[in-house]
């Protein structure tokens, strides 16, 4: 399905996306790009292997160890480089920074969002991976429909304001999303909170988008565009591996809890406790009787559920930072205030 849609894409974007060139540029910053590449390849694999292996091990401290050094070294790099991949001036400018450090929060909350939330449906509520898909399309279809009249709203109430407004809605959204339990209606429990959550993002991110955009000289806007948009897979990337783990860890916690209750033996809790990484696909053992694996199942949606508000709270906590974010780093004014140059239009 992806290839017609991004044939289509190309088609609009050579058709309609005026180019933008840095006549300066004479060359790609390879050593840039590398030494990038593999330190978030770095601090993602630790991460992610920290839910398995234990912070302590060898193999967690030597990745993340060496992905802080890589980042180092690539804010070192770029610094020296003739031609960087990430001109680190474009910083200087309040709007550029705090664009960013707002795009960070906001998308790493929906990046563990998306992550989770199909587990959730899929595991616990038993819809079908297509039903599942179906499910977001409310917030879907309201980012599609609304970013067209959101992004006019830096027209009328200056920067700001829509991107204080828009992570605070779509808190409300998170904090929805951590209220229902196993088996939730979808109508009265789900489709509030994606509906909720669409409306915080649809007025989010066509403002936000446009105030990255107009806060650097035209010939830069192909590279702001690109610096934003990889903070924001990078800030996806890196919500599923340090929440992912918080999400394991909390899972855990609440299992352990259950199932000392329960009185079962040791070869059935070091089974279940070896296995907490698939989350609320986490099966009785085959050698439980049937009325002890009810128990477990029963106690692993627990679990799950209660790592998942956790979750969402902690996405809720991330919204209200890229609002104050927003408040504290986001000039009011219209106004470039990158060099004194006209805003790209």
């Amino acid at each position: 399905m992806n290839v017609p849609l991004a044939a289509l894409v190309l088609g609009i974007s050579i058709r309609h996306v005026p180019e933008s060139r840095n006549s300066g540029t004479k060359s790609v910053d390879w050593a840039g790009a590398l030494i990038a590449t593999l330190g978030l390849a770095a601090l993602v694999y630790g991460f992610l292997e920290s839910a398995i292996l234990g912070w302590t091990h060898p193999r967690v401290l030597g990745s993340l160890t060496f992905g802080l050094a890589s980042l180092v070294l690539f804010v070192f790099v770029e610094k020296t480089v003739r031609t960087p991949m990430v001109p680190l001036p474009l910083f200087k400018s309040a709007s550029f920074s705090g664009a960013n450090l707002l795009t960070l929060c906001l998308y790493a909350a929906l990046g563990i969002f998306f992550f989770l939330f199909p587990l959730n449906l899929i595991q616990l509520q038993k819809y079908s991976a297509t039903a599942t898909g179906a499910a977001a399309l409310p917030l879907i279809v309201l980012v599609f429909l609304l970013s067209r009249w959101s992004g006019g709203l830096i027209t009328h109430y200056g920067r700001k304001l829509p991107l204080m407004v828009g992570p605070v809605i779509a808190a409300a959204g998170f904090l929805l999303f951590a209220v229902p339990n196993v088996q939730a209606d979808y109508w009265t429990e789900l489709f509030p909170a994606f509906a909720i959550l669409g409306l915080g993002m649809a007025i989010s991110v066509a403002p936000l988008t446009t105030v990255v955009m107009n806060s650097v000289q035209q010939e830069r806007a192909g590279t702001a565009s690109g610096i934003n948009n990889a903070v924001a897979r990078v800030a996806g990337v890196l919500a599923v591996a340090v929440l992912g783990a918080v999400m394991v860890a909390a899972f855990t916690h609440s299992l352990r809890q259950s199932l000392a209750a329960l009185n079962l033996n040791a070869d059935i809790i070091h089974e279940l406790e070896s296995n907490v990484v698939k989350l609320g696909g986490l099966d009785a053992p085959a050698t439980a009787d049937p009325r002890t694996a009810a128990t477990i199942r029963s106690a692993v949606a627990e679990a799950f559920i209660f790592g998942f508000r956790l979750i969402m709270l902690l996405c809720a906590g991330l919204a209200i930072v890229s609002a104050l974010v927003a408040w504290r780093r986001i000039p009011s004014q219209t106004a470039l205030d990158f060099g004194g140059v006209a805003p790209v239009s």
